[in-house]
């Protein structure tokens, strides 16, 4: 790829971020021993408040968003990489401080990527995503934390990106998963994801008990907030929760009763920070644990020109599944 690319740029606007579809040169891009020819990326949460600066998620102006990339190595002074080495990156600020994946390139540090497993295509890794990735760290967390599979496990956010490939994980490892959806409608899908029970969310989104009734053994929360207080009222002995999310808030209204009582741990999971032998630990896990038949059915198509719609469409809760965003399309 030589000469122009195209990209999303962002300016700082008075009221609202000034979203433009631009062609750039490679003088136009940040430092980095990397340049990857990016192939596709995806809309996540954090992307929707970006593009619409529904929070001050971009530092830099102006930015290239999007947080997680696909594609292939096409120059490098990185020791562990060279030019065809297949890369996806999620994470490091990257949508945020440091140009992202809405761009046919993107120049980063080799520090920020991992090698993509064999198994895994440029296109299936962001069909995973952040999203997927961050599922994995969850369910790291929580067989780290002894929640053994057969156990009932519950998925927040469940039609969402983290939620759709947590359940398809779950399920392929053997825990019984139940889903909790603002979005009833999509309880068959959910169904055919692997989720064996679907619960409405009004059920966790009021305000906790200190204790409830212990319901579930583990946890995978992309809420936080009330909802994020009622799963760990509700999680047996020794359980544990993996938070990654903060879509009803950031606040978590609970009280100690099921730290003190219950002995219930809440891993605090990210993705952004993670060391890379945590991400390699995930993205190896992924090639071997995550039902390809079951990504293909929650993942759909989409243009570069498309991302600006789906980023209103995400912070409204109307995206169902994995956007893959062809960024040469």
């Amino acid at each position: 790829m030589t000469g122009t690319f195209r990209a999303i740029r962002v300016s700082k606007g008075e009221k609202a971020p000034q979203v433009e579809f631009v062609n750039l040169t490679e003088a136009d891009l940040m430092e980095g021993d990397v340049t990857v020819a990016v192939e596709y990326s995806t809309v996540n949460y954090k992307d929707g408040l970006a593009l619409t600066g529904a929070a001050p998620i971009i530092r830099h102006w102006p930015l290239i968003p999007g947080i997680d990339f696909s594609g292939k190595v096409e120059t490098s002074d990185h020791p562990d990489f060279k030019p065809g080495d297949r890369v996806v990156l999620n994470g490091w600020g990257v949508g945020e401080g440091h140009h992202g994946g809405y761009a046919q390139k993107a120049r980063v540090k080799g520090d920020w990527l991992v090698k993509l497993p064999d198994a895994i295509s440029n296109e299936q890794a962001m069909a995973i995503g952040t999203a997927g990735y961050t599922s994995m760290l969850c369910v790291l967390a929580l067989e780290k934390n002894d929640v053994k599979p057969g156990s009932d496990v519950l998925v927040t956010g469940a039609a969402g990106g983290v939620g759709s490939v947590a359940i398809v994980l779950l399920a392929k490892l053997g825990y019984r998963v139940i889903a909790s959806t603002g979005r009833l409608s999509e309880a068959d899908y959910l169904k055919t994801l692997g989720a064996d029970e679907v619960i409405d969310r009004n059920e966790l989104s009021n305000p906790a008990k200190p204790l409830g009734k212990e319901r579930w053994a583990g946890a995978v929360d992309a809420v936080g907030s009330h909802t994020l207080a009622n799963v760990l009222s509700m999680t047996k002995y020794g359980g544990t929760v993996a938070a990654c999310g903060l879509a009803q808030g950031l606040d978590l209204p609970a009280s100690v009763a099921p730290f003190i009582l219950r002995g219930i741990t809440l891993a605090g999971t990210d993705s952004v920070m993670a060391p890379k032998e945590k991400r390699e630990e995930a993205w190896k896990r992924l090639a071997t644990d995550l039902d390809m038949k079951k990504l293909e059915a929650l993942s759909f198509r989409a243009k570069l020109d498309d991302v600006p719609k789906f980023a209103t469409e995400i912070l409204a809760g109307n995206v169902r599944g994995r956007a893959i965003v062809d960024v040469n399309a």
